[in-house]
């Protein structure tokens, strides 16, 4: 695994996770703790998108799309979740956000009672990231 990629980035993107935790705490929906996040890396200077819709392929022909919470700076992936315990299914899913988009870093970042955060590399030679992440109105 490839642990230098981004690590800048990834470290703000982290430590912004743990300034909106240790505020809010535990208790609030996901959306929320989004909102926060957002907010905390904007004030560090960071570009965000949030709720950027994302092309699946097969073949050449578009079969589907993911919704992916967060791209930071174009270069990483944020994928937030919130409850009572983390999905077993939230790596897999940040694995496949990855997969889809010519991107190659996430962090998944879980606001639960016991705070946990994972940072992922997958190497991917897909295209380019503007052809497959589409900005939504108001975002």
């Amino acid at each position: 695994m490839e642990t230098a990629r981004h690590a800048t980035l990834t470290q703000s993107v982290i430590g912004a996770f743990f300034q909106v935790y240790n505020r809010l705490g535990f208790g609030f929906l996901e959306a929320h703790y989004a909102a926060a996040l957002e907010r905390e890396l904007r004030k560090l200077g960071l570009h965000v998108l949030r709720e950027c819709a994302v092309q699946v392929f097969y073949d050449g022909v578009e079969i589907g799309f993911h919704r992916l919470d967060m791209v930071v700076e174009g270069k990483v992936v944020a994928e937030l979740k919130s409850g009572p315990a983390l999905p077993p299914h939230a790596r897999r899913q940040l694995y496949s956000y990855l997969r889809a988009t010519s991107l190659e870093v996430g962090v998944l970042l879980y606001f639960g009672p016991q705070l946990r955060f994972q940072r992922m590399y997958v190497p991917n030679p897909l295209g380019s990231m503007e052809r497959r992440i589409k900005q939504e109105p108001g975002t």
